[in-house]
């Protein structure tokens, strides 16, 4: 009996010791016909989630749990990240397909996986399948917001460049690409995610099932909350300038527009007080961009 699992489900967590059982214990529910395994890295917490981490692997032994080292972390912008966690992970996913869910987001409908397998194993021209979601924050459940205009039935990764990234990653099971390696950018994009979609949904379509099936939890303790808008608006200039060079040519007309929105926004920051500088800054960085290009 092969007993290979179809599905790796990639699990990143780090001081997480108040939602890591509902994380879990979300995927262990899941009713399928096929099986899978749990990818679980545990970036060194300090907060008792090591701890729990161990118990659940010796208990359900699908789960595969890897104990990192904090000295291992990769720093991005100047902030640090679980970007090796999350790279490891994914190297060590076996599955045909991998499905995503943060140590402090969780699923709430049992054939969640089920339901999106079924869809990917029919359609081998979708190579990702995310599911409607609901936001938390504050103790209040709110449907995460998708743009009206997306054809959920099928789009392309152009349609999250021209928007935003509308996807919660806990939602998302992609098909690994065939001969699946991580490019030396992906060490450096500060939108992970953003580079993944990317890299498996290739000239494939992204389809949402409308099914609310799981949980994006929005708190304090997030990588990327409590940054000034500045360094958010810096952020995102970077992550269009390291993802470039792997898009297509109408993808890259898209992010040269919104560089060049970015720029005008952090001009507008920066010198809140005087236009004249603002204005000074944003044409010679505009200029440094259409050179660049």
């Amino acid at each position: 009996m092969n007993n290979m699992p179809l599905v790796s489900v990639c699990v990143q967590t780090y001081n997480q010791a108040d939602y890591i059982k509902q994380c879990l214990d979300g995927i262990l529910m899941q009713q399928t016909n096929f099986p899978f395994e749990i990818i679980l890295g545990e970036d060194q917490s300090t907060d008792g989630t090591r701890k729990i981490c161990i118990a659940y692997a010796e208990k359900h032994s699908n789960i595969k749990l890897s104990l990192r080292s904090r000295d291992d972390v990769i720093h991005i912008n100047g902030r640090a990240t679980g970007r090796h966690n999350f790279t490891e992970n994914l190297k060590a996913c076996q599955g045909r397909y991998i499905a995503l869910c943060e140590g402090d987001d969780y699923w709430t409908d049992p054939l969640k996986l089920q339901k999106q397998v079924d869809i990917l194993e029919k359609h081998d021209d979708i190579n990702i399948c995310f599911n409607r979601a609901n936001t938390l924050k504050a103790e209040q459940l709110e449907l995460h917001p998708i743009p009206e205009e997306v054809d959920l039935k099928g789009f392309k990764y152009i349609e999250l460049l021209q928007h935003y990234n509308f996807i919660t990653t806990a939602s998302v099971v992609l098909r690994k690409p065939e001969g699946f390696t991580i490019p030396n950018w992906f060490y450096k994009i500060p939108f992970g995610d953003m580079g993944l979609y990317k890299l498996a949904s290739g000239s494939g379509l992204i389809h949402c099932i409308e099914d609310t099936m799981s949980v994006y939890r929005v708190h304090d303790r997030g990588i990327y909350s409590g940054i000034s808008e500045i360094k958010a608006q810096q952020n995102y200039l970077s992550f269009y300038k390291i993802i470039r060079a792997s898009l297509n040519s109408e993808e890259r007309k898209v992010v040269d527009k919104k560089r060049l929105k970015v720029v005008r926004k952090i001009s507008k920051l920066k010198f809140k007080k005087s236009p004249l500088k603002s204005k000074a800054y944003y044409i010679y960085h505009r200029l440094k961009l259409v050179i660049n290009l």
